[in-house]
């Protein structure tokens, strides 16, 4: 199998684990999404540290917080990631899966405006009339449903946010997050300790406290560092051998998946209104994706003429 092969299995892998993550996460559906997401953040920064400290890079951690002055960008990075992170598993126990699909085909969508509003960059007519088809789903969801897609627009802003952020930090994916990690580490350990000690968020810590209660809990709540990392990994295993428009259009395959497992899987309620803006949701994506795969084909061909126009031959 070529590079090219091997990033889309490794892509497809990542964002299938992804997709069926709200199975993951709807195991634990009855532990409040704060105990949840202590336990996240705690037991991936042991996952990415255990990676790290085998390929010898868990210095580069400490060098990004300390030495190279972006810990204000890791700060924002990490406040913003574990926003999304809380929103996803909340949106998984208050059965909203559908909605949570939602903000991950909104995202690209949301990067692109981003991008235009903080790095000047063009926004062109395929891309701009994607936006606008996306904005006319959240206009019809609202309408429709007479209350605004909150959690759909709360996972896109996050996210990308995320990315907006991440995109001034000279540092691989998996050290920046194990970054992020160790700086919400100490806010997790008191928050679990609170949990324990004193029932936080205000019950009994019999009631409250899962992990160690129940061994399919404790399991799946020490699970979450493997459920975080791996498919991050495969991610960037993936984006570094895949031209830019296919990693884009795999990165579908997650919401798709998240869609199909509240539907058929969790049986959310699909209303008519949903079955107008999803619709518009698909073809923005669609504009979008093929736009991105032809302006990254372009790039290329640009690209390998001027490197054949530079060679001189004898």
């Amino acid at each position: 199998m070529g590079e090219i092969g091997k990033g889309m299995v490794a892509m497809a892998a990542a964002c299938t684990i992804w997709g069926l993550s709200p199975l993951y996460w709807n195991m634990v559906s009855h532990v409040p999404p704060l105990e949840v997401l202590a336990h996240r953040t705690l037991w991936s920064l042991v996952f990415f540290g255990i990676v790290l400290a085998l390929r010898g890079r868990l210095h580069e951690v400490f060098r990004l917080i300390v030495r190279t002055g972006d810990a204000w960008k890791v700060l924002l990075a990490a406040l913003t990631i574990s926003v999304n992170w809380f929103l996803f598993i909340y949106s998984v126990q208050i059965e909203r899966v559908v909605e949570a699909s939602l903000g991950y085909y909104i995202f690209p969508l949301v990067s692109v405006l981003f991008g235009m509003v903080f790095f000047r960059e063009r926004l062109d007519r395929v891309r701009g009339l994607a936006v606008g088809l996306a904005a006319v789903a959240v206009a019809v969801l609202t309408l429709g449903l007479g209350v605004a897609p909150w959690i759909s627009l709360g996972l896109a802003l996050s996210f990308g946010s995320y990315g907006a952020i991440k995109k001034g930090l000279v540092a691989g994916p998996v050290v920046s997050v194990t970054a992020e990690v160790a700086v919400l580490a100490p806010l997790a350990i008191v928050w679990l300790a609170g949990v324990h000690a004193y029932g936080w968020p205000g019950e009994s810590a019999a009631a409250v406290a899962a992990f160690g209660r129940d061994l399919q809990d404790s399991l799946v709540l020490a699970g979450a560092g493997v459920a975080t990392g791996l498919p991050l990994i495969l991610f960037s295993y993936g984006a570094r051998r895949l031209p830019l428009g296919m990693t884009g259009l795999l990165q579908y395959l997650n919401p798709s998946l998240q869609f199909l497992v509240a539907a058929a899987i969790f049986a959310e309620p699909i209303t008519r209104w949903h079955w107008i803006a999803f619709p518009l949701i698909w073809i923005a994506v669609a504009m979008f994706s093929l736009e991105s795969l032809r302006q990254d084909r372009a790039a290329r061909r640009r690209a390998m003429s001027a490197s054949m126009s530079g060679t001189t031959v004898i």
